[in-house]
Order: C-alpha cells, then sequence, then structure tokens
C-alpha cells in the first residue's frame, strides 16, 4: 500500500502552460483536442477536489486548511502523476447576501488552488451544485443539496420540499417540487424581491461568477494563472418545470445561459480560456425514458467551449450483478467523442466513478478499469490492434473523487445536530473516494494502485495516432490478494512482441511529430525506470536513465518522486512500445520489428 504525507517545495508550472482547444487530421477526418503553447497535444488526467466543498465543515471548500490542500497535492501528484483537477467552489461560499462578495472566501480558495498550480497541475473551476442548493431542505430531510446560497432559497419563498419513493438523492430533480420549482426560476431568470432591491436569480449568479474569476486572474501569478483550464459554470444541470422538451430547454434556456457566462468570461481576463459545458445529466443514461438533451439541437459550439460530459454507469450501482469487461464502455466513451465532433469542440469527461463500499461495491475496481480504458480509446482488444487510429481521441477525465477526509468527516447534516454524518463522503450516503488518509495524516489509496497511477500521454509533440495501455490491475481493493486481470492481448501474428509484453505493464503510443517540445508519458510508479524498457521506431533502450538525448526519464513538474518518460524523436510518423522490465536488446529488436510489422499492415499515417 502506497503511502504519501510529506509535502515538498514549490515547483515552477509546467513548461507547456495554457491549454486551449485545437484540431488534428486523422484519417482524413478533423478531431478536436487540446493543445499547450508549445502546439503539443494535451492529455489531461486527475480528480475532482473534492465533494467537501458540499459540505459545510470545512467552510465549503475541498480543505480545512492550505497545509491540508498541500497534503493532498502532493500525494495526488506522486502517487498517480495526475496533472489536472477540476476544483469545487460554492455560490454560497461566494455570495453569502445578496450583492455581497466573500473575498475572503476567495481567498481561501485562491490559496488552495495555489498548492496545486505550484507543482504545475492544471485546474478546473467548477461552480458546483446538486439539488440546486441545501438550504431546500429542511433539517430532518432524508437528503441534502448544495450549491445557492440561503437569500436566494429565502427570497424564492419555494415549497416545503418532499420526495416520494427516492431511492436515490438524484430522484429529487424530477420528483421534489421545491428542487425543480427552484431550478426553473434559475433558467428564466426570476426577479427575486430582496433587502438589496429586487435582483435577478441568475443575474445574482453571473455577478459572484465573474467576481471569482477576476480574483482569480489577479490573485494568482501569471505562468500559475495560465494553468486554469477555465470554467465549469454549473455542475450537472437538471431540467426544472415546464412543459417544453429537454432538447428545448437546453436550446433556449441552458445554452444562453452558457452564453452570458462566457461573455462575463471576456470581460474579467478570461477570454483565452474555454467554458467548459455541461448537457443536462441525463442525456446520456442508459434507463429507456430518461435519455434526452446532450445539446443536439443548438449547431455547433466551436473551440471556446469544450462538451463537459459526466458518465456512471447507473445500472452497476442498482440492478446489474455484471462487471464490465475488455471494451465495456468503447460506446459510452465513444458517444462523448462523436457528440463533442458535432459539436465542433473537444470533449472532456469531468465525472465518473463507482462507490466504494455498500451495494456493488465490488465492481469498482473493474468499472475503473474499464472507464479507463475507454478514456484510452474507445476500442476493445481486437478491435484497436485491426484500426488502432480509429478508436478516438485520447480523453481527459477528472475522477470522482479525491477525497482526504474520506471516512473521518464530521457533517451536521442540514445543520441537524442530532445527524452527524462521518462515513465516507459524508454526502448522502455516497463513498466514492479513491483515497483516505491513514492515522499519521498519510494519503493512501483505497484501490489497486495500478487502477489509478497509469500511463498516458502528457504532451505529445504533434498529433497523437493511437494509444494503449495495460495495466495489469487486480479484480480487488488496495488490500486484495485477487489476481491480475489482463485484457490487451497481443494478435498472434506478431510473437516477439507478444513474448516482450507477457503478463507484463505495457503502453503503446503512435504519433506524428511536428510540434516544439518533446512527447511526455506518465511513468507508473510501479514501472522502475532502471528497469522498463522502450522499443521504438527510433531506437531500443533496455533500462532507461536521466541522461539519454532521445528516451529519458524526469521528474513530474512538482514531485521529487513521480516519473515521466520524455522523447524527442523529431519530426515522422513513430511508434514507441513501453514495458514494465528490463528486456534484452535481442528481443526488442525483434519486438521493434513486430511493431513497424503492425503500424505498416493498419496503414499507419
Amino acid at each position: 500500500m502506497l503511502v504519501v504525507s510529506g509535502v515538498p517545495v514549490s515547483a515552477a508550472p509546467v513548461e507547456g502552460g495554457t491549454v486551449t482547444v485545437g484540431t488534428k487530421s486523422v484519417g482524413g477526418k478533423t478531431v478536436q483536442i487540446f493543445r499547450d503553447r508549445l502546439g503539443r497535444e494535451v492529455v489531461l488526467r486527475g480528480f475532482n477536489v473534492s465533494g467537501t466543498t458540499k459540505l459545510n465543515e470545512h467552510g465549503k471548500l475541498p480543505f480545512a486548511s492550505v497545509a491540508d490542500a498541500a497534503r493532498s497535492a502532493t500525494a495526488m501528484r506522486d502517487l498517480t502523476g495526475a496533472n489536472a483537477i477540476r476544483f469545487l467552489v460554492g455560490w454560497d461560499g461566494v455570495q453569502p447576501a445578496p450583492n455581497i462578495i466573500d473575498t475572503a472566501y476567495l481567498d481561501r480558495a485562491t490559496a488552495q488552488i495555489r498548492e496545486f498550480t505550484r507543482r504545475g497541475v492544471h485546474v478546473l473551476v467548477d461552480f458546483h451544485q446538486d439539488l440546486f442548493s441545501r438550504d431546500l431542505f429542511n433539517k430532518d430531510s432524508w437528503y441534502t443539496g448544495n450549491g445557492a446560497p440561503k437569500w436566494v432559497i429565502e427570497a424564492g419563498k419555494y415549497p416545503e420540499e418532499h420526495c416520494v419513493a427516492c431511492v436515490t438523492w438524484g430522484q429529487n430533480q424530477w420528483q421534489n417540487d421545491a428542487v425543480r420549482s427552484a431550478f426553473r426560476d434559475f433558467w428564466l431568470n426570476r426577479k427575486l424581491e430582496t433587502p438589496a432591491g429586487l435582483i435577478g436569480m441568475q443575474d445574482a449568479f453571473l455577478d459572484q461568477a465573474a467576481a471569482t474569476m477576476r480574483h482569480l486572474r489577479n490573485s494568482l501569478p501569471t505562468k500559475e494563472f495560465g494553468l486554469v483550464l477555465g470554467l465549469d459554470p454549473v455542475n450537472e444541470p437538471a431540467d426544472g418545470e415546464g412543459s417544453i422538451s429537454s432538447a428545448d430547454r437546453e436550446k433556449e434556456l441552458i445554452w444562453p445561459f452558457y452564453q452570458r457566462v462566457r461573455a462575463r468570461m471576456d470581460t474579467v481576463g478570461w477570454q483565452d480560456k474555454p467554458l467548459y459545458a455541461e448537457p443536462l445529466v441525463n442525456w446520456n443514461l442508459a434507463i429507456v425514458g430518461l435519455r434526452r438533451g446532450g445539446f443536439g439541437t443548438i449547431g455547433t459550439m466551436g473551440p471556446r467551449y469544450v462538451f463537459n460530459a459526466h458518465f456512471y454507469d447507473t445500472l452497476r450501482l442498482s440492478i446489474d450483478p455484471t462487471k464490465p469487461g475488455d471494451g465495456g464502455y468503447a460506446n459510452q466513451t465513444n458517444e462523448i467523442r462523436d457528440r463533442a465532433a458535432q459539436l465542433g469542440t473537444a470533449s472532456f469527461l469531468s465525472e465518473f466513478g463507482h462507490r466504494m463500499t455498500g451495494w456493488s461495491a465490488e465492481k469498482a475496481p473493474m468499472i475503473l478499469k474499464s472507464a479507463y480504458q475507454g478514456l484510452d480509446r474507445g476500442a476493445g482488444n481486437d478491435g484497436w490492434w485491426a484500426r488502432p487510429t480509429a478508436s478516438g481521441a485520447v480523453m481527459s477525465a477528472t475522477q470522482w473523487q479525491w477525497d482526504i477526509y474520506n471516512g473521518k468527516h464530521r457533517e451536521l447534516m442540514n445543520g441537524n445536530p442530532s445527524k452527524v454524518q462521518t462515513a465516507g463522503d459524508a454526502w448522502n450516503d455516497e463513498d466514492h473516494s479513491v483515497v483516505d488518509t491513514d492515522a499519521s495524516g498519510g494519503v493512501r489509496f483505497r484501490v489497486d494502485q495500478r487502477v489509478l497511477d497509469r500511463m498516458y500521454p502528457s504532451a505529445v509533440a504533434g498529433d497523437t495516432l493511437a494509444f494503449a495501455y495495460e495495466d495489469m490491475a487486480k479484480d480487488g481493493f488496495a488490500s486484495s490478494t485477487a489476481p491480475s486481470v489482463r485484457w490487451m492481448k497481443v494478435p498472434a501474428q506478431y510473437p516477439a512482441l507478444a513474448k516482450v509484453v507477457e503478463n507484463r505493464q505495457f503502453g503503446i503510443l503512435a504519433w506524428r511529430g511536428g510540434a516544439r517540445g518533446p512527447t511526455e508519458l506518465h511513468l507508473p510508479r510501479t514501472f522502475s525506470p532502471v528497469n522498463s524498457s522502450v522499443a521504438a521506431s527510433f531506437g531500443v533502450h533496455s533500462g532507461l536513465s536521466t541522461s539519454d538525448s532521445v528516451v529519458r526519464v524526469q521528474n513530474e513538474s512538482g514531485s521529487s518522486v513521480a516519473h515521466k518518460l520524455v522523447i524527442s524523436a523529431g519530426a515522422g510518423v513513430h511508434v514507441a512500445l513501453v514495458v514494465n522490465a528490463r528486456v534484452p536488446v535481442a528481443d526488442l529488436t525483434a519486438a521493434q520489428r513486430d511493431l513497424a510489422s503492425w503500424a505498416a499492415a493498419v496503414g499507419m499515417p
């Protein structure tokens, strides 16, 4: 079990800096992806920080202190090589009263964000809400929410909340009249009578969002502000009441709201950062009757927006007893890729995950393994080897969630001292955090480290053509003795390649070089550099060093223990195999020939 408790000194932000939406051409098809200022194709991987923002115990922020933020940031960088987080903030924290901005709250949020940016981690700022507001719920309710401040709810004079036969908290979005009415008023910008006069509900949100963005722009050093990805204005927007269809609601109410936010971004120094636009929360639920929305009728968004989706396997969270296998989520991740392409922008999966304890928790390791496989490639083993460039762009994502207080909370649910929540995430009986802390405060995994500490192409000098990774993760939790599960198997016509990777972790990256800067892949901690190997179109390396001019190992920015593989290969099409073993040069050379044969057979451009 890996445990991290130390906090390293600060480090300069990563060389690539600002990330925006760009394009590439693969097989004659234009694909929208992320690029850094060097022109490299970027993949963002990390976690949501964190559901603690939904709670009152730490002042509606992810961490109780800057020291805790530093401890969490260090652990995340060291244990997983994550290069991105989705940082949750609360409308109720920013604007506790009409026309009042709590700058002290924003100072605390900025200080916590800086513990990530100073380590070279990108930050997506997320105005998080669930069920609109905690202040809609009475102190004895079975459920709670977060988001809008108390003054909004008091001015709205909503009916007493009640959800008949709600098995899960999410059902409140459709069955709780108080929640639905509040969402309706927000989309319609209802004018509220407040002590400060008439205020439009949506106008108030826009004012505090602009104040938050302006504060971050003015408070973060220039290089660190460059690591801010953009703004996610509203988590999981819900329909509210009304007679129009969900598709029309997105087109007529939610999309115009995003355009209003976009305009505010442009006035406060965020004009170069995309808005991460979420569709209606249920647009991709695999349940008959709940499949709706997804911005299918708005035309195109373009590169100043990002199609920002969530995915949870609701059937396996409830009634489906099976676990996903190889290619289990290829269809779901490809649906997100395809919808983003239709909208003319890049895709981002800002939430996915599964519960760690309780009903269906035993599926979690394989659900996470399958989700990451779907993010890496939209095809199972056979499909990827046969048509690697057709399996979709490597998708950026932040998993739900990374909570260092998991199982150690003390939250008074809806302010009720008789309902103190300590277990799991302390939120509506959820328990999704993939980490917790030991008795000394060290951060540790709750699942097999190989599921979460993964190889991924964080920056590719040019265009990624194909990527796949075999993690060899076990079907069990951190302390489990369950066997490893292998999904990636080399076709029989490439025996030398199959020999080198047999029962080993490995990754394959194919790319077309051309951008400035090197290509970088995160090297998991299970890969000891001296005992790892590379077979590539530009040479073979049995054991990796820090000094080679073409293939070398460096520390990840902001970490003294996490590594990345840095490749300076120049222009042209390249294919590289990275294996978690020190393989004899003769075997690597034979595998190199097989790689070349495979690339030629599949028409690698």
